[in-house]
């Protein structure tokens, strides 16, 4: 079972990295005028700079750890959680709006906690079974559900051909974020030469490195012309969401790994989707409606009813 010292400092560091993370539903939205690829470029080339720079008083000391093992597994694990995922959300997010990219991919803390649950070599609290965590992973599942009816009612106005791309983002971005996710914590648990903070800014490297591939197809291949505002936004943009999801909101991600059992840790994503709803109310100037108040007292509960369950 989980310390109450680590459990407190694991829900923490959650709730902050899903503030930061949430942002990112928003910058497809405001970023409109370029194209999926184009966000997802911008977004890693400002990621791996200020990776760089920040691993930059440390980089020797961090390069003499590193073994063609690490170098593999940050590229891997960059195409997956960053790369695929994002160009998934910004599809999603541009073709059938915010609500239904954050119900889809708000999903995320049952499939990490399921796809998670067989092996428990994470780390601690091995001992929380599976069937323990049913009734409150139920409940996340009944907030997507509200988010879902609310969310399909208006995506059904946009047309049925942008709503069918936007849900095959949004499957993308789930099922590889998973992915991610269970293979960063158990690597994170089995590598404990780098913290939690130099494993980010790893990541951020390899990010950078991948995203100098999809440069040119993303911005010469057709691209449009663009004013030298919509430059100064897209770059604002990308480099904010870098710095405040990438860079702190990962770094926060992976100490919660350490600190948590990915039973738990997984759970913790709930917290991107409800800060995703908030800031997208906010975007739009309104209130949220019934089934999403409804959602979001469901998610928490459901994640405070499974921090419980993990208590010591």
């Amino acid at each position: 079972m989980t310390t109450p010292r680590n459990l407190l400092l694991g829900l923490l560091c959650g709730v902050i990295a899903g503030a930061f993370w949430g942002g990112v539903f928003l910058a497809p939205k405001l970023l409109s005028d370029f194209t999926p690829l184009q966000a997802t470029a911008g977004r890693y080339l400002a990621y791996g700079l200020a990776a760089a720079v920040l691993l930059a008083p440390n980089w020797k000391a961090v390069m003499a750890r590193m073994d063609g093992r690490d170098w593999r597994d940050l590229l891997l694990l960059s195409l997956l959680g960053n790369l695929i995922y994002y160009v998934g959300l910004a599809v999603a997010v541009q073709s059938a709006g915010v609500a239904l990219a954050s119900l889809v991919i708000g999903l995320l803390p049952v499939t990490i906690t399921l796809v998670g649950a067989p092996s428990r070599k994470e780390g601690p609290g091995q001992g929380t079974p599976i069937r323990r965590l049913i009734a409150p992973l139920a409940l996340i599942v009944a907030g997507g559900v509200c988010i879902n009816l609310d969310a399909f009612a208006a995506a059904g106005r946009a047309g049925a051909g942008r709503t069918l791309v936007g849900l095959s983002g949004a499957l993308l971005a789930l099922a590889v974020w998973t992915a991610y996710a269970v293979w960063n914590a158990r690597r994170l648990a089995a590598t404990p030469k780098f913290n939690s903070h130099e494993w980010s800014l790893l990541t951020g490297v390899a990010t950078g490195l991948l995203s100098l591939v999809i440069v040119v197809p993303a911005f010469a291949v057709g691209g449009e012309t663009h004013a030298a505002s919509a430059w100064g936004l897209f770059w604002g943009v990308s480099f904010a969401v870098a710095i405040g999801a990438s860079v702190i909101g990962n770094g926060l991600w992976n100490a919660a790994s350490r600190l948590l059992p990915l039973s738990l840790s997984g759970q913790l994503i709930v917290f991107e989707t409800v800060f995703a709803l908030l800031y997208g109310f906010l975007h739009e100037g309104r209130w949220p409606r019934p089934l999403e108040n409804a959602a979001i007292v469901l998610m928490l509960a459901g994640v405070l009813w499974s921090a419980r369950r993990h208590r010591a």
